[in-house]
């Protein structure tokens, strides 16, 4: 793995899991910042969002599942995009776990800095997120 595919590595999941928190979730300003005007999710309901569609939605949801992700890998897909997929789940209050997901994401590098233009979650067969974790992986394709 190169040095800079390390750091967009670190850069990427840290944006991504700044996504799962609900400050940011709950922040339309902040969620603007991070998402490209032409962003796209496809989500794990089946259901397509557009930019406005989770500006409008994500902060007026009463409550935000804690969301556990790992096993993040980067894929560049060019000098200013790259892929970053990973695992998640969401932590319940009684310590048990479910919405298990694949995520896929890609992140477009632009005068404002890295904004994620795609998303998509596709549900999984359950497992165990306290499972230890090998290290993320980088890919670079161009």
């Amino acid at each position: 793995m190169q040095p800079s595919d390390t750091s967009l590595l670190l850069l990427l999941k840290a944006l991504e899991v700044e996504l799962h928190t609900p400050d940011t979730r709950c922040g339309a300003a902040k969620l603007n910042a991070l998402l490209h005007d032409d962003f796209r999710e496809f989500g794990r309901s089946g259901a397509v969002y557009a930019k406005a569609d989770i500006l409008s939605r994500l902060p007026a949801q009463a409550q935000h599942a804690v969301v556990v992700a790992d096993r993040f890998e980067l894929r560049r897909l060019s000098k200013v995009a790259a892929q970053l997929t990973y695992r998640s789940a969401h932590l319940l209050a009684d310590g048990s776990f479910d919405g298990f997901t694949l995520r896929s994401s890609v992140w477009e590098r632009s005068i404002l800095g890295w904004q994620m233009s795609f998303h998509q979650g596709t549900p999984t067969a359950p497992f165990d997120p306290t499972e230890p974790t090998s290290a993320a992986k980088s890919r670079n394709i161009e």
